[in-house]
């Protein structure tokens, strides 16, 4: 027997509403799916895996003890890398382009810092030649790139999207379309996947430092051991592996701290309207000192260097949730009618 519910002066059954619900959810989970998992892209014998790690708690609140002030809260679910990009994924992104464009990316010799690897972090590249790696992600998986560019040399400075571009122009981020999947990851982005614990007791919810404490972690020169990080040349002369790079986040993320510096999405003075302004970079390398970790220091750059490296972000199925479209709006109501009339012959 039916149990019939009044809706808006519409009578319809439970069942009706739970076929409409699921259409909608449907809908919703074709339009953005979730990655937060391990992703294939490539093919063939160069084709690789990237593990992402969903970061929750949507509309926190923001820090306003670090640098930049405020900085941290984010108002949507999103992913992050797991693990810096390593040098096997760049290699096997040179192999998929091909030759026959000016597309390829350089990386940096790391044969006197503990050799080239390919599970060490990929540095040496450029801020663009990053950019332009997400942007191929994205298009693997039939996403729009996240980045506009000119022309197809790898060097050439971004061009932020603009306000009659309204299918990619975000106001709040002129240098992202709205379409991609794949992303640098923003300043606040980075910062809450580092330094945000939903767990931490009390009001305060930022740690100073990327493994989940407000001390310098513990040294390490590789490892998975919780509280460690790979920094200070006198103990650290080479990065570690990227699957290796000591203690995790709160969020379960690695290298967030030491073993190479990375990219923000950002530029240093957060406008994102200039595509040659320097771009923000954080979280310390197996250089530096420990305090380069820590939520109080940011720096930038418009250069590659041996100890700057990358990861990557997406969007979670949380973060963009369409409008119902009017298709299954309709749906709903003509089924509830449906319903009505049978109930009616009855």
């Amino acid at each position: 027997m039916s149990c019939f519910h009044s809706f808006d002066g519409l009578w319809t059954s439970s069942r009706v509403l739970s076929v409409a619900a699921g259409a909608l959810a449907t809908v919703a989970s074709m339009a953005a799916p979730s990655y937060a998992a391990v992703i294939s892209f490539g093919s063939g014998a160069n084709q690789f895996n990237m593990t992402f790690v969903t970061i929750g708690n949507p509309g926190n609140a923001a820090d306003t003890t670090g640098i930049p002030n405020p900085a941290g809260a984010v108002g949507y679910t999103y992913d992050i890398g797991k693990f810096e990009v390593s040098r096997d994924m760049i290699t096997k992104y040179n192999s998929n382009i091909g030759t026959g464009n000016s597309l390829a990316i350089s990386l940096a010799d790391m044969n006197f810092r503990g050799g080239n690897g390919p599970n060490r972090p990929a540095t040496g590249i450029t801020w663009n030649e990053a950019a332009r790696f997400v942007n191929w992600l994205n298009t693997q998986k039939g996403f729009a790139p996240a980045y506009k560019y000119a022309n197809s040399t790898i060097t050439t400075d971004l061009t932020p999207w603009t306000v009659s571009e309204t299918l990619d122009y975000d106001a709040s981020n002129p240098y992202r379309s709205k379409r991609a999947n794949f992303f640098l990851p923003s300043f606040n982005e980075w910062y809450k996947a580092a330094y945000y614990d939903p767990n931490k007791p009390g009001a305060d919810k930022y740690w100073d430092y990327p493994q989940g404490s407000d001390g310098v972690p513990t040294q390490t020169t590789g490892g998975t051991t919780q509280g460690t990080a790979v920094y200070n040349y006198t103990i650290n002369p080479s990065p570690a592996d990227v699957t290796n790079a000591g203690g995790l986040s709160p969020y379960g993320v690695m290298g967030l701290g030491g073993n190479v510096t990375e990219w923000e999405e950002s530029s240093v003075d957060l406008l994102n309207n200039n595509g040659s302004s320097p771009r923000g970079t954080r979280g310390g390398n197996f250089f530096n000192l420990g305090i380069n970790m820590s939520s109080s220091t940011r720096n930038g750059g418009a250069n590659p260097d041996f100890d700057i490296g990358f990861r990557v972000a997406s969007l979670n199925s949380d973060a963009v949730v369409p409008e119902p479209s009017m298709m299954v709006i309709g749906m709903v109501f003509g089924l509830g009618g449906l319903a009505a009339k049978r109930r009616l012959k009855k």
